[in-house]
């Protein structure tokens, strides 16, 4: 029994400093799939997020991204799911992946946070890791042949060529977008794999 996604959170820090870093990458695709289902965000303080309610095959479907810094990103999923009375199977959370390499894109449920400090606050907050995860690589810069700590990788912006690959990546996320609203995550899969025809 699939169950369909209600909440959409996607994961960075707020403020224009921070608009064009590798960690804002969920605060990218959010961005795209708010402009997909003609949603715009309003800042709702006491969700603690910008939130864009837009309505997916008659259902109401909500957009965040929290306006707080991503180690409490849980402020604001506590906050709308508890107002919405949702579960965390029907929550998805957009976020940067340093495991994965630019270009590569994974979904999951469940499971730990890898030290993703947004992802730790939201599982704190929603009592469980059962929410979705959908996992947009941006490499990691010892795999990248760069210098960097991870602190100060994760708050740079990505070079071109990773820009073009995080590009494509979050246009298979779109493509990819009912089946997940659906709750049919093996079509997600299979849609998230296949390559964007140019």
């Amino acid at each position: 029994m699939s169950v369909p996604i209600r909440l959409i959170i996607g994961l960075g820090n707020p403020g224009p400093e921070y608009e064009a870093t590798r960690h804002n990458a969920g605060f990218w695709l959010a961005d795209h799939i708010a402009d997909d289902l003609h949603g715009r965000f309003t800042l709702e303080k006491g969700f603690f997020a910008e939130v864009a309610k837009v309505r997916f095959e008659g259902e109401v479907l909500l957009i965040a991204k929290p306006s707080t810094f991503m180690n409490r990103s849980g402020q604001a999923a506590g906050a709308l799911t508890r107002f919405f009375k949702l579960t965390p199977e029907q929550v998805l959370v957009l976020h940067d992946e340093l495991d994965l390499l630019p270009g590569q894109v994974k979904l999951k449920q469940g499971g730990g946070h890898a030290g993703h400090n947004g992802l730790r606050d939201i599982q704190s907050a929603l009592g469980s890791p059962n929410f979705w995860r959908l996992r947009l690589g941006i490499g990691h810069p010892r795999s990248l042949g760069l210098a960097q700590q991870v602190a100060a990788f994760v708050l740079s912006a990505p070079r071109q060529t990773e820009i073009d690959q995080i590009s494509l990546v979050i246009d298979r996320c779109r493509i990819a977008l009912p089946a997940l609203l659906q709750g049919d995550m093996t079509k997600a899969n299979r849609q998230l794999r296949e390559p964007v025809n140019e």
